[in-house]
């Protein structure tokens, strides 16, 4: 399966970036992709549906995507891309800002039926296990950064287990979006940051039974 970095790099020219029309047909294609994504389910985004939706030829579509699963990945990385939140150095900010990205996510019909697609498929087919991967690895970065680096601050526990303190963040909001299919809004995120900041004081500080109000 093709990355997006890959599919990205073939459209790029020396020393220019991306040339423009490849930049448009690209957008054009991701659109398309999407939305026949919402609409149809994963099966429909196929090279020949989409050329049709978006008017992109499928010779170009397989120069940059060779597969539908390369193309379903970058139209889901693309979601998980923009609702990335810039970093203010300030932990429970940060922690507050990427998990309402994922909140975004979540809420998003690219980004919640992508999500379901994948976790459903990648049981059967080794290819969506590996786009999960692959995705699991883009989404989950910026609450790995922030988590290391709190830790190397002294803001966090240093022996604290990254892995454990990513799935004590998002994996509230996955299960009240993608099991329990409710919404939520940003009240909860806050609950969730402060929760997780209370388990888990820095150094010398005794953990607190309660969470904060944000």
């Amino acid at each position: 399966m093709a990355t997006q970095a890959d599919a990205a790099g073939r459209s790029r020219v020396p020393g220019r970036g991306m040339d423009p029309r490849a930049a448009r047909s690209r957008a054009a294609a991701l659109a398309a992709a999407q939305d026949l994504l919402v609409e149809q389910g994963w099966a429909a985004v196929t090279h020949v549906a989409v050329a049709a939706r978006s008017g992109v030829g499928r010779t170009t579509l397989y120069r940059h995507w060779p597969d539908s699963p390369s193309l379903i990945y970058e139209a889901i990385a693309q979601r998980i891309a923009n609702a990335r939140p810039a970093r203010t150095g300030v932990l429970r900010e940060d922690l507050i800002g990427q998990l309402n990205g994922l909140r975004a996510l979540l809420h998003d019909p690219v980004g919640e039926r992508g999500m379901r697609v994948v976790i459903e498929r990648a049981g059967v087919d080794p290819t969506f296990a590996e786009l999960k991967e692959s995705l699991y690895q883009a989404g989950s970065g910026g609450f790995r950064a922030i988590v290391e680096l709190a830790k190397e601050n002294g803001e966090l526990p240093g022996d604290l287990d990254t892995e454990l303190a990513i799935d004590q963040l998002a994996g509230p909001l996955m299960f009240r979006r993608l099991l329990a299919e409710r919404t939520f809004g940003a009240e909860y995120v806050h609950t969730v940051a402060d929760a997780f900041l209370a388990a888990n004081p820095p150094p010398g500080q005794a953990a607190s039974g309660g969470s904060g109000k944000g």
